[in-house]
């Protein structure tokens, strides 16, 4: 089986996982950020991640604890990140613990020199089921520039390739910005080498060293869509993005214009519930327990050393709030793709600094406008 096609399987099967059917109960995604700690220095960190690990960090068995009140919560899918995961001397005990617990986990290790050929056959042994590598340029020169220390393009490069030899699927991450979204086409070019599963595109969210002129703007935003539908549509591996929920507006328009199916359909359609967003079927958890609705949303509703995740989760007011589509300001709360889409909330509060606002990067007139 190739890696593309073990990755569509995992994400068929999850697709009916029983307990992501209502994202007010549960989420699909859960992400723990083990450490900021790491040895990169990338220009839009949205940890701001540093050198050393915090003395704060969730101990060993706080993490033990914590993986159990996820495992209590059945998510589709739990992702180990960082910082750098793989400094933390305990990641192997702490996955292995979460996949005796029936959790499908995914690891996403920095392009540092840990990542080497002895600790992706460690990750695929600790039962861990894909990993996420970034790649942010289609040259040393470009990404090594992005990420901030030389040679990660080469460590980067050399992962994807050793994990593809030993059948672990690969998702990579691109963090589609102003300085490198001309180079789109010949990233592609370079995905198309590697044997991926999942390319994932993220969109800047101004927080953590992310910058506001890093963005794409609205026009761009749809002109990236525009060629991320025509990369999905070959059917080569799933194309998807973060912090970019109008996207799936966007196929939707398109499925409608063709009137046909197409494999760019597939990640909206089958891998994931609809509408799922920053605090809507996705939760973050951070390195000393805060609990936030994605990484790149600074607002804490709580912390796992005081309460269960699934309390916080199902009843913070700052959840609850954005789970209600209703509630959305300006076009995103009349636009009629708001139950898919939603928006990005943490581009929304960034910008703002009200989560409930529109989205500032979506170039979409609602048909409400018209009348108004």
């Amino acid at each position: 089986m190739r890696p593309s096609d073990s990755f569509q399987a995992a994400a068929t099967a999850s697709a009916v996982h029983p307990a992501a059917t209502d994202l007010s109960l549960s989420p699909w995604v859960v992400i723990w950020e083990l450490t900021q700690a790491c040895a990169l220095a990338c220009r839009h960190c949205r940890a701001s991640a540093q050198a050393s690990r915090h003395p704060a960090e969730l101990s060993t068995e706080e993490g033990r604890r914590l993986l159990d009140d996820i495992a209590a919560l059945q998510p589709a899918v739990l992702v180990l990140t960082g910082g750098d995961p793989l400094v933390r001397p305990d990641l192997f005990e702490l996955a292995q613990h979460a996949v005796g617990l029936g959790l499908d986990v995914a690891l996403t290790p920095s392009g540092t020199p840990n990542l080497n050929a002895a600790a992706i056959g460690r990750i695929q042994d600790a039962g861990i089921n894909r990993i996420a590598i970034s790649l942010d340029g289609a040259s040393a020169a470009s990404h090594d520039r992005f990420r901030g220390v030389e040679g990660s393009f080469a460590i980067t490069l050399a992962a994807a390739r050793e994990a593809a030899r030993r059948g672990l699927p690969v998702q990579v991450n691109t963090t589609a910005n102003q300085g490198n979204i001309a180079e789109m086409p010949a990233i592609r070019d370079l995905l198309d080498e590697l044997g991926i599963a999942m390319w994932s595109v993220f969109f800047v969210v101004p927080v953590g060293r992310a910058a506001t002129r890093d963005m794409l703007n609205a026009e761009q935003s749809e002109e990236l869509f525009d060629f991320l539908y025509a990369t999905g549509a070959r059917g080569k591996y799933l194309v998807r993005t973060t912090e970019a929920p109008h996207y799936r507006r966007y196929l939707r328009q398109r499925q409608a214009e063709s009137h046909r199916d197409s494999p760019a359909f597939r990640w909206s359609r089958r891998a994931a519930p609809r509408g799922i967003g920053d605090g809507a079927g996705l939760v973050f958890v951070s390195h000393t327990g805060e609990v936030f609705p994605s990484g790149f949303l600074p607002l804490s509703a709580g912390n796992v050393r005081r309460q269960p995740l699934g309390q916080i989760y199902r009843e913070s007011p700052m959840f609850c709030a954005i789970r209600d589509r209703d509630r959305l300001g300006g076009k995103c709360g009349i636009c009629e793709f708001r139950k898919i889409c939603g928006g990005s909330r943490a581009r929304a509060y960034a910008m703002t600094g009200d989560y409930l606002a529109e989205d500032p990067v979506c170039a979409y007139q609602p048909r409400g406008l018209a009348v108004q």
